[in-house]
């Protein structure tokens, strides 16, 4: 029986997921390239750490990196020798959320946010986030400075605070989401890249939601929350039932499972 893959810890799911030639020629059936292989590109190519580095950073065995990387680097030459499109998705990875001693990256502020925003104990207990300006929710998920998290428990908010991004962006926010430990968001507009995101770090997403950031929150603790789940659904390439949050029940799950 073979051994079973062991998950790839990534810092932070790609902003930009898709490639196209500019003059739209080649094979029209894109490339796939998967979130553990970009990694190693990402920490080896542009970084510049060495594959034992890498290894530690991803935590698996340097001879486990050495196969992700030349996987990679085969798909990229055929990307650029055939003309191909290229896409990132998929693979066996996870995203850091800086718990204990997991983030290989020093001074990740990860780290602090998992210490200093530790969920209350208690597995009743629901972390919200909303994308936040002003008191209202910020429309541009991938653009948003603040969070604001709600703690929230027997349909009742108990309490909230506003969290800064770090200038995180698109990808990144869903590490910083994931460090968090919020189990569901609320914003406006979001792209395929990030809902993808937020869906392999098992955070439910309710987009298409306007107004007042305090009373979206109470409405999704009361349950009574009108969000539109199709319009942001375009990667799945299929629609929801009424009232079911993109990421839930699977849907754009990566093959890791929760953590």
């Amino acid at each position: 029986m073979p051994r079973p893959t062991k998950c790839r810890r990534v810092c932070h799911y790609p902003g930009t997921v898709e490639f196209r030639p500019a003059d739209g020629s080649g094979d029209p059936a894109p490339i796939l390239l998967t979130v553990d292989e970009y990694e190693t590109i990402r920490l080896m190519d542009r970084e510049g750490l060495s594959q034992e580095e890498c290894s530690r950073s991803m935590q698996i065995a340097r001879t486990t990196v050495q196969k992700i990387y030349e996987s990679a680097r085969c798909k990229l030459a055929r990307m650029l020798v055939e003309g191909r499109a290229l896409r990132i998705a998929g693979g066996e990875f996870r995203l850091c959320d800086g718990r204990g001693g997991s983030c290989g990256v020093s001074g990740c502020f990860k780290q602090s946010y998992h210490q200093q925003y530790e969920k209350p104990e208690g597995d009743s207990i629901m972390r919200i986030a909303v994308t936040y300006q002003d008191g209202q929710i910020f429309q541009h998920f991938g653009h948003t400075s603040q969070f604001k998290i709600y703690d929230v428990e027997g349909g009742k908010i108990l309490s909230s605070q506003v969290v800064d991004t770090q200038g995180s962006g698109h990808g990144a926010l869903a590490g910083v989401l994931t460090a968090l430990n919020v189990d569901a968001l609320i914003c406006g507009g979001i792209g395929g890249g990030a809902q993808t995101a937020l869906a392999a770090a098992n955070i439910r997403l309710y987009g298409g939601v306007t107004g007042s950031a305090d009373a979206a929150a109470q409405a999704l603790a009361a349950g009574t929350l009108t969000f539109d789940p199709d319009v942001h659904c375009d990667h799945h390439q299929h629609h929801h039932p009424e009232g079911q949050a993109c990421g839930s029940q699977g849907c754009g799950h990566h093959s890791c499972g929760s953590h």
